[in-house]
């Protein structure tokens, strides 16, 4: 996925890269693993398959392991990195528009190639070929389950920790196993580093406790939005310390919320960035209103994308922005530019017809989007695709905690695709889904066109699929025009 570096007006820092710089047959390596990447991202980009998001990382990790850390720790760049189960991209997207509002030169993995060679790809598509970088601020997204060995090669100054999920268990194992490593990872970052948690998430917000990096917590505190008490898939009920029931005054989305255990009395911590206030758009589509306190006083700001999960997203970027010493006043105007990342209930013109791509991937992924649709005016036409692929994980169990009965009134049609399609027709099926609204056809291609001629003119079809068929499903829109390469966005 594309690799973004903006520009602006101010100069480059002077760099002291002779300290750290390799020596010798060293930076012949390291010159060799570099010049090596760059042409597997040229090759890639003139033969049309791919856009430099981690083939050059992968070559170049062939040729010398250590370039990520060489790269990066020759730069004087601030260096963020951002992981967690959902949220990742956009918070990403939203820091880097911060950071560039304060006329900071950022370079990033943009579209979210977030295993280790996507992430050195930053380091080979940004640096020439001695390994210095030309950059003010270095800001990775980065797999929940890869950031455990990613971390000792960048030594970031801020580390963000969005929310922690269920996510592919067949791939990461069970929750506490990611929560565990993520825990370890933190606490071993030296007293310099800033570790910026989700307080609302009673996993995320117990880590880093022994930690010598300073810790910040973001948040909601509203009462405007959420529910008495969290949806069915919620993945944290009980209390990480004593097991007993937690108790919420207000469940956000999933097990986020305002909570607190009755028996041992854990509950969440004072929020540096809470979110007091938050005035979402009712039609699914438009901005929210936020108001949020912070350490610098009260802050207003719109995030023109929609839903809850953007307001926490916008509230981790500003609290990034802060961690390394940006102005936040500037938010509303950061934000302003921003558009739906790829496949993220992204908007797509397809002739006289609309379509909204999102990549779903476990329940709280796929009901919050379910739930945005569902504010969408009139009756929904539908194709839902899976695949289990190895990047999209084979358990797909986590489907029949979705909350499909919810919009089953909305929908007139529904075609599923992929290799799981027969079960995601199944899991329709017992949501009490007409048969006769329910087709199953495998192919990619084929399933878009026949979902769009179920669709009127003006009329819009809404796309939830997983990792492999967002991709596949946008390569036959791209081959239709209607959208550009995903390393071109």
């Amino acid at each position: 996925m594309q690799i973004e570096h903006e520009l602006s007006t101010k100069q480059a820092p002077e760099q002291d890269n002779a300290a750290q710089a390799p020596t010798g047959l060293g930076r012949a390596r390291l010159a060799l693993a570099i010049s090596a990447g760059k042409l597997a991202s040229a090759s890639g980009r003139l033969l049309r398959i791919g856009g430099g998001t981690s083939l050059p990382g992968m070559v170049a990790r062939r040729i010398d392991p250590n370039v990520l850390k060489e790269v990066v720790g020759a730069s004087s760049a601030k260096k963020i990195v951002i992981t967690g189960s959902n949220g990742k991209t956009t918070t990403a997207r939203m820091t880097a528009a911060l950071a560039s509002s304060n006329g900071q030169r950022v370079s990033q993995n943009r579209t979210g190639s977030n295993l280790l060679q996507g992430v050195t790809s930053v380091a080979v598509n940004f640096a020439d070929i001695f390994g210095r970088l030309d950059s003010d601020v270095l800001l990775f997204e980065i797999d929940e389950g890869t950031i455990p060995a990613a971390v000792p090669e960048i030594q970031p100054d801020v580390v963000i920790i969005t929310n922690l999920f269920r996510d592919q268990l067949d791939r990461y194992g069970e929750m506490y196993s990611v929560a565990n490593a993520l825990n370890k990872m933190l606490e071993n970052l030296p007293e310099t580093s800033t570790i910026l948690l989700n307080g609302n998430d009673p996993q995320v917000a117990n880590f880093a406790l022994n930690s010598k990096a300073r810790r910040l917590y973001f948040g909601l505190e509203t009462k405007e939005v959420g529910t008495p008490v969290p949806e069915q898939s919620a993945d944290i009920i009980r209390c990480i310390h004593c097991d007993s029931d937690l108790a919420y005054e207000v469940a956000y989305l999933s097990h986020l919320g305002l909570y607190r255990c009755p028996t041992c009395g854990y509950t969440l911590p004072q929020l540096d960035f809470a979110v007091t206030s938050a005035h979402l758009a009712e039609d699914g589509e438009g901005p929210s209103q936020v108001t949020m306190r912070t350490p610098l006083g009260e802050l207003e700001f719109t995030v023109p994308l929609p839903g809850i999960h953007n307001v926490y997203n916008a509230a981790a970027a500003i609290g990034a922005a802060f961690a390394t010493e940006f102005a936040i006043e500037k938010a509303t105007q950061a934000f302003s530019t921003l558009r739906p990342a790829f496949g993220r209930l992204e908007k797509i013109q397809a002739g006289d017809k609309n379509i909204y791509l999102s990549f779903v991937k476990n329940p709280t992924s796929f009901n919050l989007i379910m739930r945005l649709i569902a504010k969408h005016s009139g009756k929904k036409h539908m194709l839902f695709s899976m695949s289990h692929t190895v990047v999209d994980g084979q358990d797909f169990a986590w489907l029949w905690d979705c909350d499909i009965e919810e919009i089953v009134p909305d929908v007139l049609d529904a075609i599923c695709c992929g290799n799981k399609a027969e079960e995601l027709a199944l899991r329709l099926k017992y949501a009490e889904f007409s048969p006769s609204k329910i087709s199953v056809i495998h192919e990619y291609e084929g399933a878009l066109e026949a979902a769009l001629k179920n669709v009127e003119p003006g009329g819009s079809l809404y796309i939830l699929s997983g990792y492999t068929p967002t991709q596949e499903l946008r390569k036959i829109m791209q081959k239709h025009g209607w959208v550009k390469h995903y390393w071109e966005e």
